[in-house]
């Protein structure tokens, strides 16, 4: 019985263990940005905009109409189409903006994003998902601080962020693991290469 235990476990683990190898030998094809704009004959990111797909599951930086280079991301844990509350875990559509950064975050740092923006909270003040009062605040919030307020049915706190402590393991899977809030979470590598040339304002577009 014991022997049948510590095949079993030791099964599991180098399954796991030559999960995350692959993982890593995959993650070793990937260039640095210097290298990606190098490559685009860019000495530096002017005009930075990006556009996430969530279908392919990717992140691209653009420098005005060049894309730069692709990122791997994933997004929140439920796969539906359109979010409709702060409970849903899905990843919004639509254009946004960079309107806040946090570079001390509990996933090692994000890109806050203006979710809900304005069209969000017009179409659910149609749909009858906010109350007026909501949708004022929402607009007024979005006036006065660039950031949307969280705290409506709609939600927020959606950012483009890293993974944390765990950056290790995850960046490594060799497959698609949606498991945020509904925000879009890629390495820590990857997020201080963002970090390094967007800033408040950049606009952010997430495609189905």
């Amino acid at each position: 019985m014991l022997k049948n235990i510590i095949y079993i476990t030791s099964s599991i683990i180098f399954f796991f263990a030559g999960i995350i190898v692959y993982g890593i030998i995959l993650n070793l094809r990937e260039i640095k940005l210097s290298e990606a704009m190098k490559q685009k004959d860019l000495a530096q990111i002017t005009n930075p905009s990006i556009i996430i797909h969530r279908k392919n599951y990717t992140l691209d930086l653009y420098s005005d109409s060049i894309k730069v280079k692709q990122y791997k991301v994933v997004f929140g844990r439920n796969n539906g189409f359109e979010k409709k509350s702060k409970d849903d875990f899905i990843t919004p559509i639509g254009n946004y903006k960079i309107c806040d950064i946090d570079t001390n975050f509990i996933y090692y740092k994000r890109l806050k994003l203006n979710y809900p923006n304005i069209q969000d909270a017009e179409r659910n003040l149609r749909e009858k998902r906010i109350s007026k009062v909501e949708y004022i605040t929402i607009v007024n919030s979005l006036k006065e601080n660039n950031c949307s307020y969280d705290y409506t049915k709609l939600g927020g706190n959606i950012s483009i962020h890293g993974i944390g402590k765990y950056n290790l393991i995850f960046k490594n899977l060799p497959f698609v693991f949606n498991w945020t809030n509904g925000s879009i979470a890629l390495s820590n590598e990857d997020i201080d290469e963002l970090c390094s040339v967007v800033h408040i304002g950049t606009k952010v577009k997430i495609i189905h």
